[in-house]
């Protein structure tokens, strides 16, 4: 039976191999996704401590990443579900998703006041969240189960390309073009900044529109049915009960999953908190944000973090064999471990360059955090219902960072005594929890 032969989507029967050129298209999008989402995460913190953040000011300043997830994310994953028209069903969320990001990342290094530099981070990271559920669902949505693991390990190839991108781009305009590492008269943040996020704005726009025409979605199998489920299901108060109802549905694997994803995805904020500012101030000796090794330290951060997607990138290709061979949960365990091990090392290396060897398992544990949990899931939930799942998923991401951007300063202030270095190495300790949850999922088998 072919889709051809019959005008109906596979949804209801096997859905058919995709070739690797056509996997390589639809997850092609990622990648402008990630260079954006790679230089919010690699220098917000430093353009917040430029405007004059304190630490414990910043992960307070933070809260616009998990917060708008949080709302945005079920909200999207609900509607896409119920899409369909001229141009597919999640393809127009990551076209808006697109324009708004990009309009974003062009406005936030010139940001004059914390206060705008934290709205326009609401703004980035609701469009990121726009553009980045439907992309988890498309998975589902166009992959039989035997490519799921391929779909998804292609996803974090593209993911750590762009951080590649984001990460390496700093250190270019300073050692390689010679970019000024000092605040100008009138600028907010130094020009190597403003080129960062310039670049990123056009990666992010013009690789999700590559995606969106190279990438045919599946009609609904029952047009008809289709739009008599929207109709009868329409409403903001219809949406609301839908998605906080299915939290109280949600397939046991999907509960096993969320419980090591909550204590994961903090440990992993905290990284992003700090590490760029502690290498800066810690590891090279920062005295202000006008020194020249706080510029240095930047650039070296985004370095560490460019290393970390590059040993995803190429850890990426080996995953999908890995997790055939010994399961998903056994596999995305063992990940989690080395990316532990990665973060509770940073506190005894004895420069900036043994932070690579940090890296090397952070990235590990990066390629499967991207993956694995996503590929348990698309096994276990309703294909009619996954975007919503998807989206009720990030809820078990975000809530986690909600209490860390809420909690995290006093504990900074009061516990750590301002230690960027003894923060991040809190987040090891995280992945450590999170490693050992991961046996006790129950898997379904592919």
């Amino acid at each position: 039976m072919s889709q051809s032969s019959t005008g109906a989507s596979p949804a209801l029967w096997e859905k058919p191999a995709l070739t690797f050129a056509q996997i390589w298209n639809m997850s092609f999008g990622f990648l402008g996704i990630q260079v954006g989402w790679g230089m919010q995460m690699g220098n917000m913190s430093a353009i917040y401590e430029y405007l004059g953040a304190k630490p414990e000011e910043i992960p307070l300043l933070w809260l616009a990443a998990p917060l708008t997830g949080f709302i945005i994310q079920p909200i999207i994953g609900y509607m896409s579900d119920r899409t369909w028209g001229k141009w597919g069903r999640r393809k127009p969320y990551f076209t808006v998703g697109a324009i708004l990001a990009t309009l974003a990342l062009l406005a936030m290094p010139h940001s004059s006041e914390l206060w705008m530099a934290a709205g326009l981070l609401w703004i980035l990271d609701a469009s990121i969240n726009i553009s980045m559920e439907p992309f988890r669902a498309f998975v589902g949505d166009l992959l039989p189960e035997s490519q799921i693991n391929k779909g998804y390990t292609m996803q974090s190839m593209f993911i750590g390309i762009g951080n590649v991108i984001a990460a390496a781009l700093p250190w270019l305009l300073l050692n390689v073009f010679g970019m000024s590492s000092t605040v100008e008269p009138g600028q907010p943040v130094p020009t190597f900044l403003i080129v960062v996020f310039t670049t990123g704005a056009l990666c992010y726009f013009f690789a999700v529109m590559y995606t969106v025409r190279t990438t045919r979605e599946y009609p609904p199998t029952d047009l008809a049915a289709f739009e008599k489920m929207k109709t009868d299901t329409s409403g903001f108060l219809h949406g609301f009960q839908e998605v906080f109802s299915n939290i109280f549905k949600m397939p046991a694997v999907m509960r096993q999953v969320a419980l090591v994803n909550f204590f994961t995805w903090p440990g992993l904020f905290l990284m992003w908190f700090y590490f760029t500012p502690a290498v800066a101030r810690d590891i090279l000796g920062a005295p202000d944000t006008n020194s020249p090794l706080y510029a240095e330290g930047v650039s070296w951060g985004n370095i560490c973090f460019g290393f970390y997607s590059l040993v995803c990138f190429g850890f990426s290709f080996l995953l999908p064999q890995i997790a055939d061979r010994f399961g998903r949960k056994y596999t995305h365990a063992a990940c989690l471990v080395a990316g532990a091990l990665g973060l509770l090392f940073v506190g005894f290396a004895p420069d900036k360059y043994w932070l690579l060897l940090s890296m090397l398992g952070v990235g590990i544990a990066w390629a499967s955090i991207l993956s694995m949990p996503y590929a348990m899931l698309a096994s276990s939930l309703p294909q009619h219902k996954l975007g919503v799942f998807m989206g009720i998923f990030n809820f078990f991401i975000v809530l986690p960072e909600i209490i860390a951007t809420l909690g995290f300063g006093w504990i900074m202030e009061h516990v750590l005594d301002n230690n960027r270095i003894a923060a991040v190495m809190t987040g090891g300790g995280l992945l450590v929890l999170a490693a050992l949850l991961c046996f006790r999922i129950r898997e379904k088998q592919a």
